[in-house]
């Protein structure tokens, strides 16, 4: 019999031991394929890497002493994975199940696979689903929804399907797609990373695949999405700098127009009239961020 294909699952922590231990044991609790695990320590307040060695000698735990963002810790990730398959998981999740054969399988049965996202169901509450594939990306507004967003999982988003994104809380890369497509653009640092990467597959010819079998649990609150400076900036400048790698000629200056004087005008007059000088101050660094950088991003 043929020896199955190794999945390299691959894990970014920061500041997050617990939630990061959490994922372990659930994957060394419920998961039989063959795996290896490997844990980038992103710049944490303490060398948390040589904890997670101690307690997992399993584990590859990985120190970067400077917090690469999240596509940087992912791809360092990547280069102490031995796996013909790499499984991109965040450090918030737990697994209880195993159907990472089917993943597998999906990709030998379609040569053109790249990418698979299995469900994502929100861990607290009644645990609805998070994300059952996205829809379109349309209009000047960059407007898509996660399918499935908050329904109950009574069975009506058991249907796997092509997808034009997938969630970067869990994504499953095979090797050879990820040599053609290139590692996950590291110029956004936080928010957009996945989205892009997920169009630099689909611009290479690789399908993107939504596949329910495998079910994986997110402690990200169904309610998030409350502003923070540290979000207000990077959803500002990042939203910018999707648009300008992604677009081209009258519909990339629309985009782009679109997110500075409009969402962003309606942002900043939200924060102006809760008092919420921060985030003013946020949006603002964003703009001006992203003329500095847009030209060196677009060369990654």
């Amino acid at each position: 019999m043929a020896s199955k294909s190794k999945i390299s699952i691959i894990s970014v922590n920061y500041n997050g031991l617990d939630l990061t231990c959490a994922m372990i044991d659930s994957l060394h609790k419920n998961v039989s394929y063959p795996i290896e695990i490997i844990v980038v320590d992103n710049g944490s307040k303490v060398d948390e890497a040589s904890v997670l060695s101690e307690r997992y000698p399993d584990v590859k735990a990985v120190r970067s002493e400077e917090n690469l963002g999240f596509a940087g810790g992912n791809n360092l990730g990547v280069k102490y994975a031995t796996g013909d398959y790499f499984f991109f998981l965040n450090n918030d999740t737990e697994i209880y199940e195993d159907h990472l054969d089917k993943i597998v399988e999906d990709f030998e049965k379609n040569p053109n696979l790249g990418m698979v996202g299995p469900k994502l169901r929100f861990w607290a509450g009644s645990r609805p689903i998070q994300f059952a594939g996205y829809t379109e990306m349309k209009g000047i507004a960059m407007k898509n929804d996660l399918i499935g967003f908050k329904h109950e999982d009574d069975g009506s988003f058991d249907t796997p399907a092509v997808t034009p994104f997938v969630h970067g809380a869990a994504m499953v890369v095979s090797r050879k797609a990820f040599e053609d497509a290139g590692p996950m653009p590291e110029c956004y640092f936080l928010y957009f990373e996945e989205l892009d990467w997920d169009l630099m597959f689909t611009r290479k010819g690789w399908t993107l695949f939504y596949e329910p079998a495998q079910t994986v649990f997110h402690k990200e609150s169904a309610t998030t999405g409350q502003e923070s400076p540290l979000r207000s900036y990077y959803m500002t400048r990042n939203r910018q700098l999707f648009a300008y790698r992604n677009y081209t000629g009258a519909k990339r200056l629309l985009v782009i127009a679109y997110a500075r004087y409009f969402s962003g005008a309606k942002r900043t007059l939200k924060a102006l009239l809760h008092r919420r000088f921060d985030i003013i101050r946020a949006i603002a660094r964003g703009n001006r961020d992203f003329i500095k950088i847009k030209n060196k991003c677009c060369s990654e």
